[in-house]
């Protein structure tokens, strides 16, 4: 050592001249100075700690051959380097949960997936904790490297403390005055292995509720969290907390979608009482089960009675009509004591549907059906509603004399009621105008239209039920093509040809 200055002997207090500089200076500037000596240049800079203090060491060469050595501090922007790239991977945590949480809306896989990125990423082990389902609750647990498993915990969560806190959406309690030691064995994960050194108890905030609480652990050769690793901790839970908010409510809101589609959807038809019926639905919107076109067969209580056909078109698509379908389907329903009166029935919902004050109406088509001898017996009513075809067995194809108002729309509705009968083998086709509304042809713009309907038909004379519905299902959409089309309903009435013996029924028809 040959010279220092005032700064240099504060910094380096055994350093005098004359001493050794490898036995007074810090290894890293120590080995510096032996390269730099050696090769007789002046070399690059190096960096290294003194204390708790950050520098950057230049090497120069005096003229007396010297190797000069000017330390500048660098501590601030070390440690603003380090807080820095610490927050990039936060942050960079924080975007892979978020991806990895929202890439499903499955509330068990938010689970496992929040407790993995924990225990990796902030902990040695994790646990998470979904409020009680009675006297349970629910969990997800995972240990740094191993496997990921649920269950549900039969345990009172005030053993572990702040987790009753936390499940009921109260700010965490600091770690520091959590006991490790007092954990129960059910708050700590299978294979976890060694004792425990630190806990963090923290919430899952939700949209208006709390969504559980996340428990990490760590070993006790780790050090504790700190400060900053707690508010991580809460961003992390945050994220978590709002993805299971998510993940719950499309839960519900799939499970109300799921029952309303089991109701809505159009009943399977067959034979009731010696006649045959068959019907088909196709919805406006792709992907859709259900919307404001329906149909019901409510079959009389013996073969003597009548059993009623109801077809109808609400205006309107998707679900908010599928909502409606449903309300009306139910009040016509209840109205099933007055089906031998149909302009009654019709007069009775058209009160209804104006006392609910909606804006939606309904266009509606009954059909009362019987079996009589060989033949079947229909009276037939429509309301608003495209009146019924009856397909006779020479292919001739006629319009029931029917017409009627829609429904829901003003306060005196009027109806015509049409009496046809069905030889063996002949059909009554109720449809909706989505059938004959439909746009297509070489332009795209010509509607299928009555008289395409009617061809159509023609040539079902004598097919069974299904296949007269599924033959004009089939050419309307044909016609529609990739296009959109509105909701399309059909119901077929068909006198079956083959003789059914009966042992009662309606007299025979003068």
């Amino acid at each position: 050592m040959v010279e220092l200055n005032e700064a240099a002997v504060r910094l380096f207090p055994r350093a005098m001249p004359g001493a050794g500089f490898a036995a007074t200076m810090p290894g890293w500037l120590a080995e510096a100075h032996r390269i730099a000596s050696g090769s007789g240049i002046e070399g690059e800079p190096v960096w290294g700690r003194v204390g708790e203090r950050s520098f950057e060491a230049y090497p120069t060469r005096s003229p007396d051959g010297n190797v000069v050595w000017w330390l500048v501090e660098d501590t601030d922007r070390r440690q603003a380097e380090v807080t820095l790239c610490a927050e990039r991977g936060r942050t960079a945590l924080l975007a892979d949960e978020s991806n990895a949480l929202l890439s499903t809306l499955n509330v068990d896989r938010c689970m496992e997936v929040a407790v993995r990125l924990a225990a990796e990423q902030l902990a040695d082990a994790a646990v998470l904790m979904r409020p009680a389902v009675g006297q349970r609750l629910p969990a997800a647990f995972a240990v740094r490297g191993g496997a990921v498993y649920r269950g549900t915990v039969q345990a009172d969560p005030a053993e572990v403390p702040g987790l009753n806190e936390a499940l009921q959406g109260f700010p965490p309690i600091p770690s520091c005055w959590l006991a490790p030691g007092q954990l129960p064995p059910w708050a700590v994960p299978e294979g976890f292995g060694e004792p425990v050194g630190a806990v963090v108890v923290t919430s899952l905030p939700g949209h208006g509720i709390p969504e559980g609480a996340l428990i990490l652990l760590r070993r006790r050769d780790r050090s504790g969290f700190s400060r900053n690793e707690e508010i991580f901790a809460r961003l992390f839970a945050a994220r978590a907390g709002a993805a299971l908010s998510a993940a719950r409510a499309f839960a519900a809101q799939a499970g109300i979608t799921q029952i309303l589609m089991r109701e809505s959807r159009p009943p399977q038809l067959h034979r009731v009482h010696g006649v045959d019926f068959a019907g088909g639905y196709r919805a406006s919107v792709r992907g859709e089960l259900v919307g404001g076109d329906f149909y019901d067969v409510h079959p009389g209580e013996d073969e003597g009675e009548e059993s009623l056909v109801v077809l109808g078109d609400v205006c309107g698509k998707g679900l908010e009509a599928a909502v409606a379908t449903g309300q009306i389907r139910a009040t016509l329903r209840a109205l099933l004591p007055m089906a031998d009166d149909h302009l009654r029935m019709l007069s009775l919902l058209n009160g209804g549907l104006l006392s609910m004050r909606s804006d939606r109406f309904v266009t509606l088509a009954l059909a009362s059906a019987v079996r009589a001898g060989d033949r079947v017996r229909l009276r037939l009513t429509a309301a608003g509603h495209p009146p019924p075809l009856i397909v006779r067995s020479g292919g001739a194809v006629e319009e029931a004399a029917t017409r009627g108002c829609l429904i829901g729309a003003v306060p005196d509705i009027h109806a015509s009621t049409a009496r046809v009968e069905l030889a063996p083998g002949e059909t009554c086709v109720l449809y909706t105008d989505g059938i004959t509304e439909a746009r297509g042809g070489p332009l795209g713009d010509a509607m299928f239209g009555d008289e395409r309907l009617k061809d159509a038909l023609s040539g079902c004379a004598g097919m069974p039920a299904e296949a007269v519905v599924e033959r004009v299902l089939m050419l309307a959409a044909q016609w529609a093509g990739s296009r959109g089309h509105d909701d399309m309903a059909v119901v077929a009435i068909t006198a079956p040809t083959d003789r059914i013996p009966r042992s009662g029924g309606a007299p025979p028809i003068q």
